[in-house]
């Protein structure tokens, strides 16, 4: 998922005295090598064999294990795998070897089928998994930016591309920029946005993976690298038809079992979210109304306090309530000024500007997704095209947020105050009061427990499945997109650029069967991608960061200038870019996405500071002090985030700027052809009036 740095269990004004969130690749289990290790750097504190270090150092319980998920799991998305790639090679005779019949699905698509397939490629794994993953690990918002980000970029792709780009009668997105811009800015926009889609496949094929690894007991890589290869093969054989109807199966599957597991969690868990901890013996209660929920009793060091009910709630070791004290206060299924305050979730921070720059990212960079408007250029008329968006926008709500909510779900059953937290015992945190064990580990599979342990075993099954289809809806039409782009756009200009290549090479038939060979190496970086960096959200991001800073402000321009300006693209391209790098590397970045703001809840964990002292909630006189122990912590500075909005930002200056130098006549003469805008070949649909169609629209268009 996002590496968002809210550190999780968000809970009011209250305090997570026992934990804390550090995002950690995968769940962690001790073993016999490391309990002879040292638990703490520099002392000789070390677990007993079948013991663990939080045990040794904080007198926690160790990680409860739990059972492997029923084969029947497993046994359910392998056939539902199977039957989404029978369809997919089922489609291949609607192709009969003609281009625009792979390309654009012959620009048939009726509007269920455009508004069905352009929300499955919107619901992928990132909206589903790894939303739920990110409201589990932080909270709500963290998970929620992503479908509220997808379902915009439909909306505005409604409003201001879908009928303009179905009118154009393209094949592919750059095919657009050929038109405007000539072969140069077509290449170039060709490279960024598969640079994009090979992050966005690699991204859903982690989905994928961690599902099938977990299920299938396998690893990662080999489940990554399965899926890859089922996707690719009906993808590169039926292309859109096999994805367009393949989608609309998936999306009959996966979207009804997705809200039907949302809403039967929502209305039948037994918490929305962890309720206020009953503590452990000579656990301090954060207030009277706390205490008397678990009625609890005076403290012997002060009689002002309410400590834990030891008589009551653990009499002998057999019949024993407690957990971790991790939520003081409670935690919250949604905390509404998360959005608004930086400190809405103190005492742990608030990645607000990370969070607000991941809506505007995906809102506006997916305006550039290929597989968006390959739909729309697929769909019967320009408005079924626009309708299909702004539906699809709408549902991608509907599904996507209701998924958010099952954070805190999770978080009460595999959280820290569960029987299978872990906590880093080299870890200190004074505004949490912990010398040593501040910084709980979420578990990285713990949704995928929560559908196979705590959920009806159908509807977990389904659950899953419907995250699978979302996955492959999505990795189908990345690798369509991907193929197509390099096969029409690359390819079919090499000539252009390397003269010495023979003209006949590039025809029809050798276009279409190089958008399927080359989908083989593309699916194969995704899969290296994903097998290396097993991060959905966070991938995601990254996908339509990189279109956002080279290539949708000329998009823009296409339709929204009157005479579209090659110089102005080409340099608004590069500023972009170049902007987007210089400042990955300029900015100061410490990996946690947490801008320096003010308040101790902005300072990271920092070692154990001391072994000897319990924490200031003990009931005891032995508790720590920071002031003489001291816990040496460093302020977070992250600026990630600034960088995504800076680099379109400062494109859209330089368009606007040689757009206006420009009104009176070019500044530069270009000679060469490949600096020119030009119309390609491409075959008009039997079943689509084009003829009105021209390169420039000026009715349309306004001054820039």
């Amino acid at each position: 998922g996002k590496m968002s740095p809210n550190f999780s269990c968000r809970f009011g004004n209250g305090y997570l005295l026992l934990v804390a969130i550090l995002v950690l690749a995968s769940s962690h289990q001790i073993t016999v090598a490391e309990a002879n290790e040292s638990c703490i750097a520099g002392e000789s504190i070390i677990a007993d064999e079948g013991s663990c270090c939080q045990s040794a150092v904080c007198g926690l319980l160790c990680p409860a294990e739990l059972s492997s998920p029923a084969k029947g799991f497993g046994i359910a998305v392998i056939v539902a795998i199977a039957l989404f790639v029978c369809i997919g090679f089922a489609t291949v005779v609607f192709v009969k070897n003609k281009a625009e019949n792979f390309f654009v699905a012959g620009r048939s698509l009726p509007l269920w089928v455009v508004t069905l397939t352009l929300a499955s490629q919107s619901l992928d794994s990132n909206a589903l998994l790894g939303n739920v993953d990110l409201s589990y690990k932080f909270h709500f918002y963290d998970g929620a930016v992503l479908p509220i980000g997808l379902g915009l970029s439909l909306i505005l792709n409604s409003i201001f591309f879908a009928s303009k780009i179905n009118q154009d009668n393209a094949l592919t997105l750059p095919d657009v920029f050929a038109k405007r811009y000539g072969r140069l800015v077509e290449v170039l926009a060709s490279i960024c946005t598969i640079i994009s889609f090979l992050c966005l496949l690699a991204g859903n094929l982690v989905g994928i993976g961690v599902i099938l690894q977990y299920l299938l007991d396998i690893s990662q890589e080999a489940a990554i690298w399965i899926a890859a290869v089922l996707v690719l093969l009906y993808t590169i054989a039926g292309g859109l038809f096999s994805v367009a109807y393949t989608d609309v199966v998936q999306a009959a599957v996966g979207w009804i079992g997705s809200l039907t597991i949302a809403f039967y969690f929502i209305n039948n868990a037994e918490h929305s979210a962890p309720p206020p901890s009953i503590g452990f013996q000579g656990y301090i209660y954060p207030d009277e109304e706390t205490a008397k929920l678990y009625d609890g009793i005076p403290c012997q060091t002060d009689s002002d306090l309410f400590c834990y009910n030891t008589d009551k709630w653990c009499p002998s070791d057999e019949t024993c309530t407690a957990d971790n004290g991790a939520y003081p206060f409670g935690d919250k299924p949604v905390f509404n000024n998360q959005m608004t305050d930086p400190h809405a979730l103190t005492p742990f921070p608030n990645a607000i500007m990370f969070n607000w720059a991941t809506i505007f990212v995906l809102g506006f960079g997916n305006l550039a997704a290929l597989d968006f408007q390959a739909r729309c250029m697929a769909s019967k008329t320009p408005r079924t095209a626009t309708i299909g968006c702004f539906i699809a926008g709408i549902l991608t709500f509907l599904v996507g947020i209701p998924y958010s909510y099952l954070g805190a779900i999770t978080r009460y059953h595999y959280g820290p105050d569960s029987l299978y937290a872990e906590f880093e015992t080299d870890t200190c945190s004074s505004i949490l009061g912990l010398p040593t064990c501040g910084m709980w580990k979420p578990d990285a599979l713990a949704y995928i427990k929560l559908l196979t342990h705590e959920a009806p075993s159908f509807l977990g099954a389904w659950a899953l499945i419907g995250i699978v289809a979302a996955s492959m809806s999505t990795c189908d039409g990345a690798i369509l997109a991907m193929g197509t782009v390099f096969s029409h756009n690359v390819i079919r200009n090499i000539n252009h650029f390397v003269p010495c290549i023979n003209k006949e090479f590039v025809n029809d038939t050798n276009l279409l069967n190089f958008a399927r060979v080359v989908a083989i190496p593309f699916t194969a970086i995704s899969a290296l991608i994903a097998s290396f960096y097993a991060k959905t959200g966070y991938l995601l991001i990254v996908a339509f960061d990189v279109v956002l800073a080279s290539v949708v402000v000329p998009l823009f321009g296409c339709f929204y200038t009157k005479k579209p300006s090659t110089l102005a693209a080409l340099c608004a391209i590069l500023t972009g870019t170049t902007v987007r790098v210089v400042l990955e590397f300029a900015l100061p970045k410490d990996g946690v996405l947490l801008l320096p703001f003010s308040g101790d809840e902005f300072l990271d964990y920092g070692p154990a500071a001391s072994t000897t002292k319990v924490p200031t909630f003990f009931d005891s006189d032995d508790q720590w002090d920071p002031a003489i122990d001291t816990c040496e912590q460093k302020r977070f500075s992250d600026f990630t985030g600034i960088d995504s909005l800076a680099a379109p930002i400062c494109a859209l200056i330089v368009f606007v700027t040689i757009q206006f130098l420009e009104r009176n006549g070019p500044l530069i003469d270009f000679k060469s052809e490949n600096m020119v805008g030009y119309e390609k070949n491409i075959p008009e649909s039997s079943n689509k009036d084009v003829s009105n169609i021209t390169a420039l629209k000026e009715d349309d268009s306004v001054e820039a």
